[in-house]
């Protein structure tokens, strides 16, 4: 079996980014992995796909544990207004994303970094909703190992087959439990503010489609001529177990089946997609190892079951829709050669975890560990002290603190 941590001897020194408030982020130290204590933590994680070649871990059936909504200003409400109804399309929808783009259209500004805010606020409001069964008294306050959001997660677990897009995670552990929040990257900020008018256009039929297959209530039909608010959500709170990892995370909900006999959340879930239409084998190709990849990771790690896709030409006309059952498509990707490998995904995303839990062993929420990866290079770790990577806010801490909050 492949070493937990693999070290790249091949070359002589690894990089850690050592950095606090005096030292300049930029100096690396280099430290050599032979000088390396028995026992010290590893300096570094490799993502080289072979590694991860082994038996898929346990993964425990994500367990709804709470949902909340955030309203047409971004607010935090704790409760399901947010939550629409998948209304089956026909056939041949003909549906125009571009349509309300210009006039129709409210967008929420991703220049805005919110963290771990609205996780954290539902968990202040729902601290009695966690499950805290086959607790050890000296476990966490919260009972789990780690809090973040689904989209953090879904980033990790395809890291090994990612080629063009790094991360920056930064950790921090505040009374037992580690949470994880992304920092955005040099690259992606340049990304965000320099996209083209195509680009953002495209952003927006995502939403669009959403709005074509989407009801507000139960017995209503989609409304297509009103606004899209990219500001409004509806969010799923899990909780789940990765070996032996338990994790409570959160993400973003599309819709729910009307079927009252449906499932228990998330089974009654379904995530909604958009993709260009597939009129050649070197698309399906694409297609499947790339999109499905990533459609993949971001259903399964919350038990969402089915993923509906429509599949638009280049005006952004709708010209078929096809559901995709989560479960299946890893059998669809089998024929596919050398292609993405789910039991991959899940091991990296376990040995990660396990290295975050190596290093991040302080319980101070003003100290972040900041774990960064970038294509075709080791994850990588450097420590910040009162640095601008504090992420946990004060209301969070003082509230968690307080003696009323030990006695829920």
């Amino acid at each position: 079996m492949a070493q937990r941590y693999h070290r790249d001897h091949h070359h002589e020194s690894v990089d850690k980014r050592c950095g606090d408030s005096s030292a300049d982020y930029q100096t690396n130290k280099r430290h050599r992995s032979s000088d390396e204590g028995q026992h010290r933590a590893a300096e570094t994680l490799s993502a080289h796909r072979q590694l991860y070649e082994r038996h898929f871990p346990l993964y425990k059936q994500p367990v709804e544990v709470g949902c909340f909504s955030l309203d047409s200003r971004r607010s935090f409400c704790n409760d399901q207004r947010q939550l629409r109804y998948y209304v089956q399309p026909t056939k041949s929808p003909d549906f125009n994303l571009r349509d309300g783009y210009t006039s129709r259209f409210v967008k929420r500004d991703d220049s805005v970094k919110e963290k771990l805010d609205h996780v954290l606020k539902w968990i202040l409001a729902n601290r009695d909703k966690i499950q805290t069964r086959d607790q050890t008294p000296s476990s966490s306050a919260l009972g789990v190992d780690f809090v973040t959001w689904r989209g953090h997660l879904t980033k990790v677990l395809t890291t090994p087959y990612e080629t063009q897009e790094g991360w920056m995670l930064a950790a921090s552990k505040f009374r037992g439990s580690i949470y994880i929040s992304e920092v955005e990257t040099e690259a992606a900020k340049v990304n965000r503010e320099t996209r083209s008018q195509r680009q953002e256009e495209m952003m927006y039929w995502g939403y669009k489609f959403e709005q074509y297959i989407c009801a507000d209530d139960v017995n209503g039909t989609p409304n297509p001529g009103g606004v899209v608010n990219t500001n409004e959500a509806f969010c799923t709170v899990v909780q789940t177990r990765l070996a032996d990892h338990k994790l409570l995370f959160s993400g973003e909900v599309d819709c729910r089946v009307k079927d009252p006999d449906a499932p228990p959340a998330p089974g009654c879930y379904v995530e909604l997609k958009t993709s260009a239409e597939i009129c050649t084998p070197k698309q399906r190709s694409n297609f499947h190892r790339y999109k499905l990849l990533k459609w993949w990771a971001q259903s399964f790690l919350p038990g969402v079951p089915q993923i509906v896709a429509g599949f638009r030409d280049h005006d952004g006309i709708v010209v078929a829709v096809e559901t995709f059952p989560t479960s299946k498509i890893s059998q669809l990707i089998k024929n596919e050669f050398n292609c993405w490998k789910p039991t991959v995904c899940m091991n990296f995303c376990n040995d990660f975890l396990s290295f975050v839990k190596s290093v991040v062993k302080e319980d101070d929420p003003r100290l972040v560990y900041l774990f960064t990866w970038d294509p075709h290079r080791d994850v990588t770790y450097a420590v910040h002290r009162d640095s601008q990577f504090t992420f946990l806010p004060e209301w969070y801490i003082k509230d968690m603190s307080s003696p009323h909050s030990s006695h829920h």
